[in-house]
């Protein structure tokens, strides 16, 4: 089998947040949420990382990498570009947005040639979540079905104090593969402690049961599911360019419950009880900072990563 590959999606803007968050600076030692995450990856065992971003932070990003990581994986670049569509399809006018984390996956589909994680470059997961997912992709390959995993979250442990999140909402069977994940935009804290959701601009909010597993973006595939979301972005773009030209996305949770629907797949949810650590507002940065290093306190972390 070949070595699994992680794939970091690092090309967003952060819209809420103001700025290039990937590269703002939340350790001690002047570390990147990106710098914990490939720490762990390369403690896992993977030696491979290919990093989508825009082509505008090329020089800057590759500063950061090669002083730190790059002097221990094989880091390689992929560039998401609002440009890159089926043949046929163009950008709407005045669209800037990019297209969603199908797309920034497809980004390195030339580049990848066996199994994969992807994650994203803002969000902290955990070293015990890349040893299970390292571990899964390793020893798992397709036969009659697809055979993908994902890293759930108990929804609880992945929100922030300081407004409404976007989660990857998941059902599980007894087994624990996963049966249906619903994306929900806007998820957050409620007054009275529980957790709720709106879909219609918060005029009314709907329960989210504590310890329901949600998706972070943190999923483990197969070659397979690059040629899947392929084949799957033209019928995408033809709704989205007429209900949403502008903002319209192609979420990877939406092409996983596509394949599940289908019987095309199966994902099995490796279950985290770790907390969630991101940059999704300003506010969020101090609680992360000293979230990271307490993590570095219990030894977890060295004070200086990649000294």
């Amino acid at each position: 089998m070949k070595e699994p590959v992680l794939v970091i999606m690092a090309a967003g803007m952060g819209s809420r947040y103001g700025g290039l968050k990937q590269m703002d600076p939340v350790g001690s030692g002047g570390e990147l949420i990106i710098d914990f995450s490939l720490y762990d990856a390369y403690l896992a065992g993977f030696k491979e990382v290919i990093c989508v971003i825009k082509k505008e932070i090329e020089e800057d990003f590759k500063k950061i990498m090669e002083g730190r990581a790059a002097k221990h994986l094989n880091i390689r670049y992929a560039f998401q570009s609002l440009d890159d569509l089926p043949q046929g399809y163009q950008i709407p006018e005045g669209r800037v947005k990019p297209w969603g984390t199908c797309h920034a996956v497809l980004s390195c589909r030339d580049m990848i040639d066996g199994p994969f994680a992807v994650i994203n470059a803002d969000d902290y997961y955990g070293p015990g979540a890349f040893q299970s997912i390292y571990d899964f992709l390793a020893h798992t390959q397709d036969d009659s079905k697809y055979r993908y995993c994902m890293i759930g979250y108990q929804v609880e442990n992945t929100l922030t104090e300081n407004g409404t999140v976007a989660r990857g909402v998941c059902q599980t069977s007894g087994d624990g593969f996963l049966n249906e994940i619903i994306e929900r935009t806007k998820i957050k804290w409620m007054e009275d402690g529980s957790i709720g959701f709106t879909e219609d601009e918060e005029k009314t909010w709907n329960n989210i049961p504590k310890g329901t597993p949600v998706s972070m973006n943190f999923w483990g595939f197969n070659r397979s599911m690059i040629d899947e979301m392929a084949a799957r972005f033209p019928k995408f773009l033809d709704k989205a360019l007429i209900e949403n030209p502008m903002k319209g996305e192609y979420f990877l949770p939406l092409a996983v419950d596509d394949l599940i629907k289908e019987g095309a797949a199966t994902v099995k949810v490796l279950k985290s009880a770790d907390k969630w650590y991101g940059v999704t507002y300003k506010e969020d940065k101090e609680m992360v900072v000293d979230a990271l290093q307490a993590l570095k306190d219990k030894g977890l972390y060295p004070e200086k990563i990649w000294a």
